[in-house]
């Protein structure tokens, strides 16, 4: 059998080639090594502990599983089950639903995509930032904040339910472009179309991807790289002049600040008085100052036209230099495409034209110019003017203000028509131990800094932070039943933490005291895992369990090998033998032979 690695480094190789038709890629399922390097890409996952409708979850993962699955395959008997629908609470308040599909069609649907991500990841557009690797939501707002200067026009892109309006057809045929495999795109056919289960009532999937299952990010990909050719063609169409033409007010002023230079020019300024100097020096300050105030380009320059455009995902944002009605003509030629190319529709409510003064919002910022009058001195000593044209990210309020409120760490109090914020205790928490309650506040208030760590309002979270910080004080307060001039004196007035022991020692979990700056750069790395072992392939631990015939518990040899798997090393308490080995191995698997597997299962293993 082939290495995967080698597989799909050929894959990528082609991929270059947009004429190149993939042929001969559903043979890749007969590869167990495929499938020992997808259960190594997503065996690590809380969510594979969650049962899908068969009731079977990562646990016993064995060889056995998988030449079943693949035995399937080669017979064109393997049918995806249903997914088991559930709904996740969304930040406006709606529902969204979410598929949970079998571990079994995760582990094929892995190989599907690391197949069509080698295929299709080269030819992507570097407009679209969504479910890539090395790609992010800070990738797209960082590339948003520096194509987008000077933009007199947004728009704010919303595709009405996207991932539920897929067309299917659509899909097929986008896949056909690059694939002669009929029985690969069948597979992907049956995935589509396999349904998902809802009160234990079975609903057929006419169109749309299931969000939640492990091939939808890369389909959505693939449909919308249409839509991202598209915009790339509509750019180059308006791009119009090759500059803003020069502000008459402003080439009046560089022609007086060259007179007044030329007229104290150095050759004249020895014969000068001390009073000629300070008058001289005066006259072209005051010229300067005036220059910096002023357009130097005409701003509504009719001859000149610029189209930007990013995506995340299925959320995207257009700027446009030109008028209203361009943007309005864009707008419907974008309308357009989507219904009769894509068969999507735009809502209308969502999808807004705003200007650039104004905030438009994208993946959670706001967006606008800015034009402030601010002048700063540049390391060449030169002042100059820094936001004037330049796009704006910034932090909304009810951002961090929803999230307060969503942890149950804020009371907001109105008192003569003024909002009072109160700290308050979260009352969950207080069952958990000091180290937890530290950990839990920590890591929510580095999540939502790193988030907006590029904003240029960074430093507002300091507002979040003292709210969070006061409510931390007031659960353990109200844990120890005393009062919060205590606690703070207990653990630390200048700098908060909690000790705890290890097995090297004593250490401290201090509560975040970093500040929250902003960070220019942002975090640029991939907002999904992607292949964390795709170019290291090697016989890892976890493969070598699989393909073990000794039990690591018993220490038989010569059978098959199940892995057990746990959500979460923390969720053993270590009151049985075999917990304290995964605890002390600070492992979450580990490889049994089938009856001890049944024992440790039946409470029978100690």
């Amino acid at each position: 059998m082939r290495n995967p690695i080698e597989v799909l480094s050929s894959l990528r190789a082609h991929a270059k080639d947009k004429s190149y038709k993939f042929q001969r890629l559903y043979r890749n399922f007969y590869n167990e090594n495929f499938f020992l390097l997808a259960y190594s890409n997503i065996y690590s996952k809380p969510g594979n502990m969650t049962p899908g409708v068969d009731e079977k979850t990562i646990d016993e993962m064995s060889l056995e599983r998988i030449r079943r699955i693949i035995s399937g395959i080669k017979d064109h008997s393997y049918q995806p089950k249903p997914a088991r629908r559930e709904y996740i609470k969304k930040s406006n308040g709606k529902k969204r639903p979410l598929g949970i599909p079998s571990f079994d069609d995760k582990l094929v649907q892995e190989v599907l995509r690391m197949i069509l991500e080698s295929i299709y990841e080269e030819t992507f557009s570097k407009y679209s930032h969504g479910f890539r690797p090395g790609k992010s939501c800070h990738t797209a707002l960082l590339q948003l904040q520096t194509t987008f200067s000077g933009a007199k026009w947004f728009i704010e892109g919303d595709i009405k339910s996207f991932f539920d309006n897929i067309n299917h057809q659509k899909m097929v045929e986008i896949l056909r472009e690059r694939i002669q495999d009929e029985y690969f795109i069948a597979l992907i056919w049956k995935f589509l179309k396999a349904g998902y289960l809802e009160d234990w009532t079975f609903h057929k999937t006419y169109s749309g991807t299931p969000q939640g299952s492990i091939i939808s990010p890369i389909l959505s990909n693939i449909y919308l790289n249409e839509f991202d050719q598209y915009m790339e063609l509509h750019m180059k169409s308006f791009y119009v002049g090759k500059a803003r033409e020069r502000a008459k007010d402003y080439r009046h002023l560089e022609a007086k600040l060259r007179y007044a230079q030329k007229k104290y020019a150095p050759e004249k300024w020895a014969t000068f008085s001390q009073e000629q100097k300070n008058e001289a020096l005066s006259e072209i300050k005051a010229i300067q100052q005036e220059m910096r105030s002023t357009n130097a380009k005409v701003p509504m320059d009719t001859g000149y036209k610029r189209l930007q455009y990013v995506r995340y995902a299925d959320d995207w944002i257009c700027a446009v230099i030109g008028s209203k009605e361009d943007a309005m003509k864009i707008k419907e030629a974008i309308q357009a495409f989507l219904s009769s190319c894509l068969k999507l529709e735009l809502s209308e409510e969502k999808t807004l034209i705003t200007h650039s003064k104004d905030k438009a919002r994208f993946l959670g910022y706001d967006i606008f110019i800015g034009n402030t009058e601010k002048i700063i001195t540049d390391s060449r000593g030169q002042k100059r003017r820094t936001t004037s044209g330049k796009i704006v990210l910034s932090v909304p309020k009810e951002k961090w203000l929803n999230k307060l409120l969503d942890y149950s760490a804020l009371q907001i109090k109105y008192v003569d028509g003024k909002e009072i914020f109160i700290p308050r205790e979260r009352t969950y928490l207080i069952h958990n131990d000091d180290l937890e309650i530290v950990s839990q506040y920590n890591a929510e208030i580095r999540g939502l800094y790193n988030y907006y760590r590029i904003a240029h309002n960074a430093t507002v979270l300091n507002c979040f932070y003292y709210v969070m910080k006061y409510s931390m004080f007031k659960t353990y307060a109200s844990k120890y039943k005393t009062t919060i001039a205590k606690i703070r004196k207990k653990f630390g007035r200048k700098r908060f933490g909690i000790t705890y022991t290890t097995k090297t020692g004593q250490k401290t979990a201090y509560l975040y005291d970093e500040g929250f700056k902003r960070d220019k750069n942002g975090n640029i790395s991939s907002d999904v895992d992607v292949l964390k072992t795709m170019y290291n392939w090697s016989r890892t631990s976890l493969i070598q369990k699989v393909k073990a015939d000794r039990c690591e518990w018993c220490g038989v040899t010569g059978v098959l090998v199940v892995i057990h798997h746990v959500r979460k090393l923390k969720d053993l308490k270590g009151k049985k033998r075999w917990e304290q080995v995964m605890i002390a191995r600070k492992r979450k698997t580990m490889g049994l032979c089938q009856q001890c597997h049944n024992d440790l299962h039946a409470g029978k293993l100690d």
